[in-house]
């Protein structure tokens, strides 16, 4: 992967701009889905200071999210779909943004100190492979300048890298 400084103290729009040129030329689709999934989400974390932690769940069996590459504290190993915010991004297939965690019913609190999250559903061909899940300590951290430039990033990862025969499991 390319190393490109991206300057934290940038706008946010500025960072996504930077983001949109750089990182779609470092997927290679001949690479394994989870070295893409691993770089995508350690780029996304390193560039905002605001976010504690970046990751994916995968589509399983049974209706179940399950753990993929992530960057940050350790988190919870599967989510039921319609569970949580996670599980509310894949039962719904679009981006939920969460102001204050603790006032989403059911939320699941894999580390305490998050405030606030954005998932985003991760499909390929329509079809449902799993979700990305931003968390920050700040609360209304998340807008729908991120919910833009994260959409437009996952749609320019999933044309790149063959996410359809990507399992968990």
């Amino acid at each position: 992967m390319n190393q490109t400084l991206i300057d934290k103290e940038l706008p946010e729009e500025q960072i996504y701009k930077s983001l949109l040129e750089y990182l779609p030329a470092t997927f290679d689709s001949n690479e394994p889905v989870t070295t893409a999934l691993a770089n995508f989400s350690a780029a996304i974390f390193n560039a905002f200071n605001k976010i504690s932690w970046a990751g994916f769940y995968i589509l399983g069996e049974g209706e179940t999210l399950y753990l993929g590459p992530f960057q940050g504290k350790p988190a919870c190993t599967k989510i039921k779909i319609g569970k949580g915010v996670c599980g509310k991004a894949a039962s719904i297939m679009e981006t939920v943004i969460v102001p204050d965690v603790h006032k989403f019913p059911g939320h699941i609190a894999c580390d305490s100190g998050s405030n606030s999250e954005i998932v985003l559903p991760v499909t390929k061909n329509n079809l449902l492979i799993g979700v990305f899940d931003l968390d920050s300590y700040l609360l209304n951290a998340f807008t729908f300048v991120d919910k833009y430039y994260l959409e437009e990033l996952l749609k320019k990862f999933s044309e790149i890298i063959n996410l359809s025969n990507y399992k968990i499991l």
